[in-house]
């Protein structure tokens, strides 16, 4: 049983840690690169809307209720990561993010469910094995928010180091990550199935 749990547990890690899978870490740093330390509590929100989102797609993929093309899923993914990362670097400095729940929470449920989507195929195959479906899904959504935990932390250090040390400022600090995000997801769009 214990063992079990590991297992899904590290899975739900690696899914997210996968550097051959590197879309999910991608759109941690940009959702969480507009932040500082202090903002901790609303980050962890964020990126548990972003969990929620995930998991509720990998349970309504576990019981059939959904089935989506999965070349539409994996375009949608890298685009997720474009608006946010788009949406940084235009409200750069603005404050645009300490915002109330709005676009941004909205906007992560849906890119949490669209990631989520993505994995469906492969989750089914661990969770075909399981007797029990959802305890399952709750060991590897615990995975998956301690491995989005570990790389929101490093962002954050980053951060912490660039703005202090090396006297970054924030507005730059942001648009250079989110840049950079930028010309790495576009090649991910352009290279997908759904437009070749």
């Amino acid at each position: 049983m214990l063992e079990n749990f590991w297992f899904n547990v590290e899975y739900g890690i690696y899914h997210v840690l996968d550097i051959n899978a590197y879309d999910h870490v991608l759109f941690l740093i940009v959702l969480t690169v507009p932040y500082l330390f202090k903002d901790w509590k609303r980050v962890l929100l964020l990126v548990s809307t972003f969990t929620l989102g995930h998991t509720l797609s990998l349970i309504l993929a576990a019981y059939n209720v959904v089935r989506v093309n999965g070349i539409i899923v994996e375009f949608l993914i890298p685009v997720t990561i474009l608006v946010v990362a788009l949406f940084n670097v235009f409200t750069a400095g603005k404050g645009a993010q300490k915002e109330k729940v709005g676009v941004l929470f909205f906007s992560t449920l849906f890119f949490g469910l669209v990631h989520g989507l993505g994995f469906a195929r492969e989750f089914q195959i661990l969770v075909g094995k399981s007797d029990n479906k959802i305890l399952t899904l709750l060991e590897f959504a615990l995975g998956i928010e301690i491995a989005q935990i570990i790389v929101v932390i490093v962002v954050l250090f980053l951060a912490y180091i660039m703005q202090t040390i090396f006297r970054f400022s924030k507005r730059d600090w942001v648009m250079v990550i989110s840049s950079i995000v930028i010309g790495l997801v576009i090649p991910m769009i352009l290279n997908s199935d759904f437009i070749s």
